[in-house]
């Protein structure tokens, strides 16, 4: 379980983002929609203890986030830029991923071959991130994230500027891990994941729509 309380967060002489947001976020999937610079990437980074709270506070079962060996075991994140080691190929970024986790040797093997499979990486795992298209390198940051096998998973846009059939690929993946009972939340713009979510929360209601954007709109 995730819980937010009263949570708040301002970038450095900036406006808040985030004010007095509350909400739990159980086991399944999570869609954040709303405009962007409405709050979505900063809720993540909150929830994966990244940023620290300027206001309220963030709990994952009743642990603070920003505590290393939680954040280590128990959430996988899929920023935005993916952030794949460059120097290093798709296998050696799942092994970094994995080692840094409490999963055995054993089971880190076994984790890491099952992604590569089911995420069709296992004749791509020798090469480095800059060898592969922009899909590949999606999913591959989907594999590290997942490859510690995380309670809590947060993506970033993980499907922005894909074509159809490697959303597809990634949301049969999601499938896959909502079937575990982990806990996902993923901002996104993509109708494509509408299909995914247990629910939807949209964040134009915490952060007032720019008035260059409400005229588009109208």
């Amino acid at each position: 379980m995730i819980l937010c309380q009263q949570l708040g967060y301002a970038y450095r002489r900036g406006q808040p983002v985030l004010t007095d947001f509350s909400a739990n976020f159980a086991p399944g999937l999570s869609l954040l929609v709303g405009y962007s610079g409405c709050g979505k990437s900063t809720l993540l980074k909150l929830i994966a203890g990244f940023l620290k709270p300027t206001g309220g506070e963030v709990l994952i079962d009743g642990c603070d986030p920003r505590d290393s060996q939680l954040r280590r075991n128990v959430i996988g994140f899929v920023f935005q830029q993916l952030n794949l080691l460059p120097l290093l190929s798709i296998r050696q970024n799942l092994l970094m991923a994995a080692s840094l986790s409490s999963l055995s040797r054993a089971d880190m093997v076994q984790s890491m071959a099952t992604l590569l499979d089911e995420l069709g990486l296992e004749p791509l795992a020798a090469r480095r991130p800059i060898e592969l298209s922009g899909g590949q390198q999606q999913r591959a940051a989907i594999a590290r994230a997942l490859v510690k096998r995380p309670a809590v998973l947060l993506l970033d846009e993980p499907t922005s500027g894909l074509d159809d059939l490697n959303t597809h690929i990634i949301i049969r993946q999601l499938e896959r891990y909502a079937a575990t009972g982990g806990t996902c939340l993923i901002a996104t713009h993509d109708h494509r994941l509408d299909r995914l979510q247990h629910e939807r929360i949209d964040f134009n209601r915490f952060l007032p729509v720019e008035r260059h954007l409400e005229t588009v709109a109208d």
